[in-house]
């Protein structure tokens, strides 16, 4: 099963516009609940785009539970997909908190649409997190300082 699992995320993550590099190698934890990056991953807002911020580096070592989605939606929305990238991107930022939560939840959008993730999709993940982030977004900056 394990050797499945990897080979989907490989399929799912795969290169698109938004990245600038090549894909980055995620690995799995042994509970298969949290991955961490083996590579800087990048993104980029696209040419005319104004959004703060309008690129971003999350750095090699980075721990992600890919998309924060209870496991009661996973049937429907698996924290595997093609939105994952974008949700590694949305971690980082709700984390380190570069940026306003709103800016953060707008990179979420965007890198979504640039992986091409079906727009009903798109929309109820970004609206989940516009209504339910909030507490994530505190629980971090606690955390953090």
């Amino acid at each position: 099963m394990a050797e499945d699992k990897v080979s989907f995320m490989k399929t799912a993550l795969s290169p698109h516009k938004d990245l600038i590099s090549s894909p980055v190698p995620i690995v799995p934890f042994a509970d298969w609940d949290f991955y961490y990056t083996t590579k800087p991953l990048e993104w980029r807002a696209n040419a005319g785009a104004e959004m703060t911020p309008a690129q971003v580096t999350v750095p090699t070592g980075f721990v992600t539970d890919l998309a924060s989605i209870p496991a009661a939606f996973w049937s429907a929305l698996p924290p595997a997909a093609r939105y994952s990238y974008p949700a590694i991107i949305h971690d980082y930022l709700y984390w380190f908190q570069p940026c306003s939560r709103a800016e953060a939840d707008a990179v979420l959008q965007a890198a979504m649409e640039d992986m091409g993730v079906a727009s009903a999709k798109l929309e109820i993940i970004y609206g989940a997190v516009r209504v339910g982030g909030g507490g994530a977004w505190d629980h971090n900056t606690q955390r953090r300082q």
